[in-house]
C-alpha cells in the first residue's frame, strides 16, 4: 500500500513536470516565431531602406551626370566665345592697320593735291592775264608764217595742258573725298567691332561664372575630366590661331603649292578640265597612309562610343610618320596635353592634316616649309593626351573649326580620313 502511494505520487509529479515543460515549450515556440516575424519585418524594412538609398544614389549619380553634361556644354560655349573674341581681335587689329595706312595715304595725296592746286592757281592767273590776247594777236605779232604756226601750236598745247591740270585736280580731290568716306566707314566698323567685342567679353565672363557654379558640384573624378576638356579646348584654340596666322604668313608658299598642284592636274588630265581648282575633292586616293604598318585602334569613335574625329594607328614609338600629301607646314609644337608633339599641314585642296602624339623632339620640319607626299615629318610616340604609342591622324576642311561636344563628323570641320586614303 505504501509502495502504491509512492508510485501514484511519483506519477503525479511527473505529470505536473511534463505539463509545465509543455507549457514552457509552447511559450518558447511562440516567442521564437514572434522574433522570427519581427526579424523578417525588420529585414523587409531594411531592404526598403536599401532600395530607397539606391534610388537616391542613382538620382544623385544622374544629377551629377547631368551636371557634367551641363559643364561640358558650357565649356564648349566658352571655347566658341573665346574663338569669336580672338577673331574680333584680329578684325579690330586689321581695321586699325587699315585706318592707319589709309590716313597715311590720304595725307600724302592731300600734300600732292595742295601742290597741284597751287600750280593750278598759278596757271589760272596766267590764263587770266593773257585772256585779252587773242589768236589774231598771235598771228599779227608773228615774224613769219612759220613763227605764227609755232606760236599757235604752243598756245594750243598750253591750253590743253591747263585743261588736263584742271581735270586732274578735280579727280584727285574727288579721290581724296572718297577715301576719306571709306576711312570714316572703317572707323564706324571699328567702333562696332569694339562694341561687339566688349559684349562678347561680358558674355564670356557670364558663361565662366555659370560654368563654375556647376563645376563646384562635380565629383573629383568629374573635375579631372573637366580639366582635361578645358586643356583640350585651350590647346585647340592655340593651334587654330597658329594655323590661321600661318595661312597669312605663308601665303606665297601656299600660292606656289597651288600652282604646282594645278600644273600636276593639267598634266594628268591631258587638257581635260584645264586650270580647274577644286577645294573639296571627293573619293579616295588623295592622301596616302601617313605611317607604315600598325593596326587601326580607333576609327572615328572610341570603344566607349564617344566621338574621336580621327583615325588612330597603334604602332611602336619611333615609327616614321610622313606627310599624307604635298603641302605647307602650318605649325608644329610639343604640347604636354591634347595632341602632344604634333604637326599640322595645309594642302593644295584646302584641307588640313593633323599628326598627333609624336615622340618629343622628333619633329624634322618647320612652319612655312613645303613638304612632299611621303616626306618624313616626325616619329610616332605617346605624348599629350595619350594612353599608349600610336599616331593620331585627323583631317579638317575649310572653314576650320573644332568642337569637343561634336558627336559625329560634320558637326565641326573634321571629316573621316578613311574617305581620302
Amino acid at each position: 500500500m505504501k509502495r502504491t502511494i509512492v508510485k501514484i505520487i511519483g506519477i503525479t509529479i511527473s505529470i505536473i513536470l511534463l505539463s509545465q515543460s509543455l507549457n514552457v515549450f509552447a511559450v518558447t515556440k511562440k516567442e521564437v516565431q514572434q522574433k522570427k516575424d519581427d526579424a523578417q519585418k525588420q529585414t523587409s524594412e531594411n531592404n526598403d531602406k536599401i532600395d530607397e538609398a539606391k534610388e537616391k544614389k542613382q538620382e544623385l549619380a544622374n544629377e551629377k551626370s547631368e551636371t557634367m553634361k551641363t559643364v561640358e556644354g558650357l565649356i564648349s560655349k566658352i571655347s566658341d566665345s573665346e574663338t569669336e573674341i580672338d577673331n574680333l581681335q584680329d578684325k579690330v587689329q586689321n581695321l586699325k592697320d587699315k585706318i592707319a595706312d589709309k590716313e597715311k595715304d590720304i595725307q600724302q595725296k592731300q600734300e600732292e593735291y595742295t601742290k597741284q592746286e597751287e600750280l593750278l592757281d598759278t596757271r589760272l592767273v596766267a590764263m587770266y592775264e593773257r585772256s585779252e590776247t587773242s589768236y589774231l594777236d598771235v598771228f599779227l605779232t608773228a615774224s613769219s608764217m612759220t613763227d605764227a604756226l609755232a606760236k599757235y601750236y604752243a598756245a594750243s598745247e598750253l591750253f590743253e595742258s591747263d585743261k588736263e591740270l584742271i581735270q586732274s585736280t578735280k579727280e584727285q580731290k574727288a579721290q581724296i573725298e572718297s577715301e576719306k568716306s571709306d576711312l570714316e566707314n572703317s572707323k564706324k566698323e571699328l567702333d562696332a567691332s569694339l562694341t561687339e567685342q566688349q559684349a562678347k567679353v561680358k558674355e564670356l565672363q557670364a558663361l565662366k561664372s555659370e560654368k563654375q557654379s556647376y563645376a563646384d558640384k562635380l565629383t573629383q573624378d568629374e573635375k579631372t575630366v573637366q580639366k582635361e576638356i578645358e586643356e583640350l579646348e585651350a590647346d585647340n584654340r592655340q593651334i587654330e590661331k597658329a594655323v590661321k596666322d600661318a595661312e597669312a604668313k605663308y601665303q606665297k608658299q601656299l600660292e606656289e603649292l597651288q600652282r604646282q598642284q594645278n600644273k600636276k592636274n593639267n598634266n594628268s588630265n591631258s587638257g581635260s578640265n584645264s586650270g580647274s581648282n577644286s577645294n573639296t575633292p571627293s573619293g579616295s586616293g588623295y592622301f596616302i597612309k601617313p605611317i607604315s604598318g600598325g593596326t587601326v585602334s580607333t576609327n572615328g569613335y572610341y570603344s566607349s562610343g564617344k566621338f574621336h574625329g580621327a583615325v588612330d594607328w597603334a604602332v611602336s614609338s619611333g615609327t616614321t610618320v610622313v606627310a599624307a600629301a604635298d603641302g605647307v607646314v602650318m605649325t608644329t609644337a610639343d604640347l604636354t596635353s591634347s595632341y602632344g608633339t604634333h604637326v599640322v599641314i595645309r594642302h593644295a585642296n584646302g584641307m588640313q592634316t593633323y599628326y598627333g602624339h609624336g615622340t618629343r623632339g622628333s619633329i624634322c620640319v618647320k612652319p612655312g616649309q613645303t613638304v612632299k607626299q611621303g616626306e618624313k615629318i616626325m616619329l610616332s610616340g605617346s605624348t599629350g593626351n595619350s594612353t599608349g604609342p600610336h599616331l593620331h591622324f585627323e583631317v579638317r576642311v575649310s572653314p576650320y573649326s573644332y568642337k569637343y561636344s561634336a558627336t559625329a563628323y560634320g558637326q565641326d570641320s573634321r571629316v573621316n580620313p578613311m574617305n581620302y586614303l
